[in-house]
C-alpha cells in the first residue's frame, strides 16, 4: 500500500496546481467532442472521403496510445511540469489549426498535434495530482475526471450555435483558447520553481531515470498493471462503440426518432458525470474497489440484456445502465495513483496503462461495426459488448489487491 500521508489545507501553497489541474483536465476532450457536431459544414469548404472520417474517428484513441508509452520518456527529460507545459503548447497549435485548415491534410495533421497533445496530458496528471495532492488523490481524481466528463459533453451543445453565429472555423479553433488559458498556472509554477522542485538535480535525473526505464519496464511485467489495463481498455471500448453506434442501434431495435436517439446518446455521456463524481472518493476508502467493479459489471450486463431482451421499453433505463458501466474510466485513474508509491511510479503506470488500454480502444467502433456488417443486425454487437464485463470482473479481483509498483519493480 501506498501508505496515509497528513492532510493540509486544500489551498495552502497549491492554489495554481489546483487550478492548472482543473484546467488542464477540461482541455482532454475538447479536440474529440468538437468536430463531428460541425463535420457537415467542414465538409461543404473541405473534401473528406468516408476512409478519412473513419480515420479521424479512429486517431484520439491511436494517438492516445502512442504518445501515453512515449510520455514518460518526456518526462525523465524534462519533468512533469515542462512536458505539461509542452504538451499544452502543441495542443493550442493543433486546436487553432483545425480551425485554419484549408484542406484534409491540414486538417488530419493538426488533429494529430491536439491528440497527441491530449495523449501526453492524459498520462501526466495522474502522477501531477500524487505529487502536489498526495494527502487528497481521491478528492483530486474526482475534480478531474469531473472536469473530463464535463469537457466531453460541453463542446457539442455549443459547436452548432457558434458556427450559425461565426462559422465552423471558430466553432474549431476557439478551443485553443481554453488551452492558452491552462498554460498560465503552469508556466507561472515552473516561474516560480524552475529545478520543477527538485532541490537535488542528480537525484531528479536518476529517479526519472528509474520512471522511464525500470518501473515502466515493470509495469510491463506486473500482473496487476495488465488487469488494470483491462478495467481501463473494457470501459474505454464500450464509451467508443456507443458513441460511435448507439443512435444506429437505437433506430433498428427499439424505434426511436433521430432526435431521441441524439437525446438517449446525449444520456449516455452523461451518466459519467455522477460517476467521475463518486467512485474515486469510494475507491481511496479501503474495501470499495472490488464492489464498484462488481456494480460496474452488473450495469454493463443489465443495460445490454435490456438492449437485447425489451429494446423498446423501458430504452431510457438501459441506455442509463450501459452509460453507468463505464465508471471504470475514473476507477482506473484513481487506481494508478493508489497502486504507485512515487509521483515517478505514477508516470510509469500510467503511461503503461493507458497506451496498452488504447490499444484496444481504439478497435470498439470497427469491431462493433463489423460484427454488425457480419450478422445483419444488432444482437451479435451487443452479445460482444455484453461479453466484455466478463474480463473486467476478473481484472477487478486482481486490481483489488493491496500491492505497488515499486515493490514490484525490485523483485
Amino acid at each position: 500500500m501506498t501508505g496515509r500521508v497528513a492532510a493540509r489545507p486544500l489551498w495552502a501553497g497549491r492554489a495554481l496546481a489546483l487550478i492548472g489541474i482543473v484546467l488542464v483536465a477540461f482541455n482532454l476532450r475538447t479536440a474529440v467532442a468538437s468536430l463531428s457536431p460541425v463535420l457537415a459544414r467542414v465538409e461543404d469548404e473541405i473534401a473528406l472521403t468516408p476512409a478519412l472520417v473513419g480515420f479521424l474517428g479512429m486517431l484520439p484513441p491511436l494517438c492516445y496510445a502512442l504518445f501515453g508509452i512515449l510520455t514518460p520518456l518526456a518526462s525523465r527529460r524534462l519533468g512533469l511540469e515542462r512536458s505539461l507545459v509542452g504538451a499544452l503548447l502543441l495542443l493550442c497549435a493543433g486546436l487553432a489549426g483545425r480551425g485554419l485548415a484549408p484542406d484534409a491534410g491540414w486538417l488530419i495533421t493538426a488533429s494529430i498535434a491536439a491528440f497527441a497533445a491530449m495523449g501526453m496530458g492524459n498520462v501526466l496528471l495522474p502522477p501531477i495530482v500524487k505529487r502536489y495532492f498526495p494527502d487528497r488523490i481521491g478528492l483530486l481524481t474526482t475534480v478531474y475526471a469531473t472536469a473530463m466528463a464535463v469537457s466531453t459533453f460541453v463542446p457539442p451543445l455549443v459547436a452548432v450555435p457558434v458556427a450559425d453565429a461565426s462559422g465552423w472555423r471558430v466553432s474549431l479553433g476557439e478551443w485553443a483558447v481554453f488551452a492558452a488559458l491552462a498554460l498560465v498556472p503552469w508556466i507561472v509554477l515552473l516561474a516560480r520553481s524552475p529545478a520543477s522542485r527538485a532541490e537535488n538535480p542528480r537525484e531528479m535525473e536518476r529517479s526519472a531515470e528509474a520512471s522511464s526505464r525500470g518501473l515502466l519496464a515493470a509495469a510491463a511485467r506486473w500482473p496487476l498493471a495488465w488487469a488494470l489495463s483491462v478495467l481501463f481498455a473494457v470501459s474505454g471500448f464500450n464509451a467508443y462503440a456507443l458513441f460511435a453506434w448507439l443512435p444506429s442501434i437505437l433506430d433498428d431495435v427499439a424505434g426511436t426518432t433521430p432526435a431521441q436517439a441524439g437525446a438517449l446518446l446525449s444520456l449516455y455521456a452523461a451518466m459519467g458525470l455522477p460517476a467521475s463524481i463518486v467512485v474515486p472518493l469510494l475507491a481511496s476508502r479501503r474495501g470499495w474497489i472490488v464492489p464498484l467493479v462488481v456494480v460496474s459489471v452488473a450495469v454493463f450486463v443489465a443495460g445490454y440484456l435490456g438492449l437485447l431482451l425489451a429494446p423498446a421499453q423501458l430504452t431510457w433505463l438501459w441506455v442509463a445502465l450501459a452509460g453507468t458501466g463505464p465508471m471504470l474510466f475514473p476507477l482506473s485513474l484513481v487506481l494508478i495513483n493508489l497502486r504507485t508509491r512515487t509521483h515517478e511510479g505514477a508516470v510509469a503506470l500510467s503511461g503503461f496503462v493507458q497506451s496498452a488500454g488504447y490499444l484496444i480502444v481504439a478497435v470498439g467502433p470497427l469491431a462493433v461495426g463489423l460484427a454488425h456488417q457480419a450478422s445483419g443486425g444488432w444482437t451479435l454487437p451487443l452479445v460482444v459488448l455484453l461479453a466484455s464485463a466478463l474480463p473486467a470482473a476478473i481484472a477487478g479481483l486482481v486490481v483489488a489487491r493491496p500491492s505497488v509498483l515499486e515493490d514490484a519493480g525490485r523483485r
